[in-house]
């Protein structure tokens, strides 16, 4: 017949399945559960239950030189080690969070990091940050106001000297060309400097004569009361 039995020790901080010997002495049992428990032999009570779910032991092992088979220890049996002076040793602290102090970031310093969930999402556009972005990119950016009406009597920015470009405005508004990338203004010249007759890459904005249309940015464009002027060449570069 076996002379040894298996039981599980259990502790506040540890739980483990070991294997005693019947004649061992509780004294000698408290020296190897200091090991397994790390509660120090005079703190410990040691209760003796069927299982971990009984709260009430059926014996107390508090006679160190009684032997484990005095209290009839049978296999997978338990024994809970009771710390009598937790101040003195490490009981507890591995399991009560109470004591440890909480590292914590306010949203706008987390947001900051780069090295969270939140920047991996925000890279790799997962999430909430995938449906921001297709959105971003299946809705085009509007066309800026220009306060430039169709009509209008212009003048186009020149570097010439004494040279006026001068015309009217027939087209304001987004193009085909240069890649849809904003507003551009449409303008019949006075005279036959320009670049097309109001067409571009076979799209037609408005109706001039050739080489009487250009089309410019609306930066270059000055609106007013500019009368009609003769010139005597027509060499200057616009789309």
């Amino acid at each position: 017949m076996s002379s040894a039995v298996h039981v599980f020790v259990v502790s506040l901080d540890t739980r483990s399945e070991r294997r005693f010997d019947l004649h061992t002495s509780v004294a000698s049992l408290k020296g190897k559960l200091e090991l397994i428990t790390g509660i120090p032999v005079p703190n410990q009570r040691i209760q003796l239950l069927n299982n971990e779910e009984e709260t009430e032991p059926i014996a107390y092992l508090d006679d160190d030189d009684k032997v484990l088979g005095f209290y009839s220890l049978r296999d997978f049996q338990v024994l809970r080690i009771i710390d009598t002076n937790p101040s003195t040793s490490f009981t507890g602290q591995l399991t009560d969070v109470s004591q440890v102090d909480k590292f914590e970031l306010t949203d706008d310093a987390y947001a900051q990091r780069q090295d969270t969930v939140l920047a991996y999402k925000q890279r790799n556009r997962i999430g909430r940050f995938a449906e921001a972005d297709a959105q971003s990119q299946s809705a085009p950016a509007p066309a800026p106001s220009v306060d430039i009406s169709v009509g209008a009597r212009c003048e186009v920015e020149t570097t010439e000297e004494n040279f006026h470009k001068r015309g009217t405005v027939r087209f304001v508004g987004p193009t085909k060309f240069g890649k849809g990338d904003g507003v551009w203004v449409g303008i019949e010249y006075d005279e036959p400097i320009g670049k097309n007759d109001g067409s571009v890459l076979g799209e037609r904005y408005f109706e001039c004569k050739p080489n009487y249309g250009v089309f410019v940015r609306p930066d270059r464009v000055k609106v007013g009361d500019f009368p009609v002027e003769e010139i005597d060449f027509d060499e200057e570069e616009e789309i």
